[in-house]
């Protein structure tokens, strides 16, 4: 028979237990660079889905982006079909969602308005870090390889010839977040010939790769720092041509956008999405059309993959601030 004494000494215990358990899980919310209100438990570098089901999120109409650094009205009927196929797999409503900026992309995420998106090389980082972002996919070509290069670019004709005459010139990036618009420049100039960013060379932000591209071409820019796989999907559609621009550096290979969900999706959502992904069929699509040189999606890992990326933020001094 339980007497008011064991009665107390069971509540009490109960309640001992309840909040060792909840230190517990508190003292087990590793973070790394995630934001305060992520959890990364099995530390693979991105933020767990919340133990709680009720902070799952199981959206009636999937919001998908793109990378902004290219014209998204172009982007949006490039995506089309792929889109449709997504929406038959989920069984819901999947909308494109044309973001103008990164930081744009980063804030729709985190506030829960965004729920698959493909970021940038750079940024994946930075989403990882301050929106939630958990990376799954890249394109890859069929046999599965990989990537980009960080091409330096001047005008046809100009005196520029190498990395070196960037001495006292001025540097046309894309944004702070871009790995080949900012980020492996500013690193590659210094360890490898010593030049120092705004110590040595001036910088502009053009926003945009295809902006630097074209101002480039237009002779708007006396030197740019761009992703080659943005130039040639500009010289395949004509926007430029060849003869308008000369490479002076090419470096080596960098990972691709990197394309993940939001971090508190339900996970029944998240594994139709990911399905949605490595289901899609390449061939005479759009995609396809416009990506030339990809002929799938692969899978990723976001700690070992993006490895390098971190390293040259960290030689670059590069905190991912969320603020």
């Amino acid at each position: 028979m339980l007497t008011t004494t064991s009665i107390y000494r069971k509540l009490f215990g109960f309640a001992f237990l309840l909040l060792f358990a909840s230190a517990a899980m508190a003292e087990d919310c590793y973070r790394g660079t995630l934001d305060k209100q992520y959890c990364d438990r099995n530390r693979d570098l991105v933020a767990d889905l919340p133990l709680d089901p009720k902070e799952w999120v199981n959206p009636d109409t999937i919001i998908f982006s793109y990378t902004p650094v290219e014209d998204p009205a172009i982007y949006a009927k490039v995506w089309d079909g792929f889109i449709k196929h997504m929406s038959e797999v989920t069984g819901k409503k999947v909308v494109f969602f044309p973001v103008q900026s990164y930081a744009a992309q980063y804030e729709a995420m985190r506030s829960g308005r965004l729920h698959i998106a493909g970021v940038n090389t750079g940024g994946n980082p930075v989403a990882v870090s301050c929106a939630g972002l958990v990376p799954f996919a890249m394109m890859a070509s069929k046999d599965g390889s990989y990537g980009y290069e960080m091409e330096i670019i001047v005008p046809k004709g100009s005196d520029i010839k190498s990395p070196a005459d960037i001495k006292g010139r001025t540097l046309a990036l894309t944004s702070p977040t871009s790995n080949s618009g900012n980020k492996a420049p500013s690193a590659l100039l210094k360890s490898e010939f010593g030049l120092v960013k705004d110590v040595d060379f001036k910088t502009v932000f053009s926003g945009k790769h295809d902006n630097s591209v074209l101002g480039i071409a237009n002779k708007d820019y006396e030197v740019a720092a761009i992703a080659n796989s943005v130039m040639g999907r500009m010289l395949d559609r004509k926007v430029v041509t060849p003869d308008q621009i000369t490479s002076i550096y090419k470096s080596a290979t960098f990972p691709t956008t990197g394309y993940g969900h939001a971090h508190n999706l339900h996970p029944e959502v998240a594994a139709k999405i990911k399905q949605a992904f490595f289901t899609f069929e390449w061939e005479g699509s759009d995609l396809q059309k416009e990506f030339k040189k990809e002929g799938r999606f692969v899978g990723i890992h976001h700690k070992s993959d993006w490895d390098v990326i971190r390293k040259i933020d960290t030689a670059n001094g590069v905190s991912y601030d969320c603020k």
